[in-house]
């Protein structure tokens, strides 16, 4: 059996993407607050710094994918791109709205106040569950087996 890559950046980037996303949302994302002497205000401090670089490091992998796949002259849009067109849309969402929203409720905590009960975590969590099946499909969807 010949296996091949048609994106061979792009799978590099994908999976990369997808072991920062399950390394720091599944993992990190909980277990800093198990650590000793790691308050709730530190923990939330340490995770707005996190997702704010792992959201950084998302769109420079989002724009190699975009790039490698313009790069090779083929089609764009298509059905198999919507697998990766569905991460590039929740990251949008989670840069201009979910992000700022997370760190305001972040920012009311570490000073003290009073943080209303929301939904906007399982929203996050959910996009991320999204982001790890559409990435997974995606850069399986790029090798070519004969």
């Amino acid at each position: 059996m010949i296996t091949t890559v048609k994106y061979p950046v792009a799978v590099a980037a994908i999976f990369l993407w997808l072991g920062f996303v399950l390394a720091i949302s599944f993992m990190e994302a909980w277990l800093k607050f198990r650590a000793p002497g790691v308050t709730v205000p530190i923990g939330l401090g340490i995770g707005r710094l996190v997702f704010s670089a792992l959201n950084k490091v998302e769109w420079i992998l989002a724009i190699l994918i975009f790039i490698n796949i313009l790069y090779l002259k083929t089609a764009v849009f298509t059905i198999e791109n919507v697998f990766f067109f569905i991460p590039l849309l929740l990251l949008l969402v989670q840069t201009t709205w979910l992000l700022p929203a997370l760190d305001v409720r972040a920012n009311l905590h570490i000073n003290g106040q009073d943080v209303p009960p929301g939904n906007l975590h399982l929203y996050f969590i959910g996009a991320e569950i999204i982001k790890v099946i559409c990435l997974f499909t995606f850069g399986i969807s790029l090798f070519k087996f004969k």
